[in-house]
């Protein structure tokens, strides 16, 4: 399986050095040095995403990284103990799932996948630096 062309150009675009890979049934999208925020025990670490035969009508789940991705100073991020062996490497995954309904088919892609990326690793900046400095973080209630 290839990516679609959305994809490719998306990643090209970004700048990012990939490489795509079949391993069983599975796509396997490796981007290299993938930027990591600095509250993270290492500056980058290279990025799988594994696609189904269905991607991208069916979401991917889950990412992995290698080397292992913590906070500095800080130890490891919830569900992140596990490993797994993925194209001749050990890496760690991130065990996260979407929710029902937030893939969209036809609408979203390896940019919209790569955001909910993101998101966790802003939240968990956001909440170092705030830790950190001592600065009091709000409350939802």
């Amino acid at each position: 399986m290839s990516l679609p062309q959305l994809d490719i150009d998306y990643l090209a675009g970004r700048g990012f050095e990939y490489s795509v890979a079949p391993e069983k049934n599975m796509t396997c999208v490796v981007i290299k040095a993938y930027r990591l925020p600095a509250s993270y025990d290492r500056a980058q670490s290279d990025l799988l995403i594994r696609l189904s035969p269905g991607y991208p009508d069916v979401a991917p789940d889950m990412w992995w990284f290698d080397p292992p991705a913590r906070l500095s100073g800080r130890g490891r991020v919830k569900a992140t103990d596990s490993t797994e062996h993925h194209l001749g490497r050990t890496w760690q995954r991130w065990s996260r799932h979407l929710q029902p309904g937030q893939w969209q088919s036809g609408i979203d892609s390896l940019e919209s996948f790569l955001a909910l990326i993101r998101q966790p690793t802003r939240l968990l900046r956001l909440l170092w630096e705030a830790f950190s400095s001592r600065q009091s973080c709000p409350h939802p209630w």
